[in-house]
């Protein structure tokens, strides 16, 4: 099964710097088969996604299977550990 890990977030904000070096240590110590795909709020197609998935709180973390549901989301914040990640995509 092909898990991917969404990522819902906007670029200029408070919490960019976070995000993004939160996926820049995620792809450096996860070394699985997780795709990442990293979506701007401030896009059309990131504004729908986050519709569709109901993110209302940023950033959003979704780990999605093979066939684009949802397994495991968090929202705001708190960002969850790297192994709550990769335990969801398991």
């Amino acid at each position: 099964m092909s898990m991917k890990l969404l990522v819902l977030y906007r670029p200029n904000s408070e919490h960019a710097r976070v995000i993004e070096t939160f996926l820049r240590d995620f792809q450096r110590e996860y070394t699985g088969g997780l795709a990442v795909e990293v979506q701007s709020l401030d896009t059309r197609e990131g504004a729908s996604t986050a519709s569709i998935y109901d993110v209302v709180r940023y950033p959003g973390l979704l780990v999605l299977d093979n066939f684009g549901s949802v397994v495991r989301s968090w929202q705001g914040d708190e960002l969850p550990q790297m192994a709550e990640i990769i335990g969801a995509a398991t």
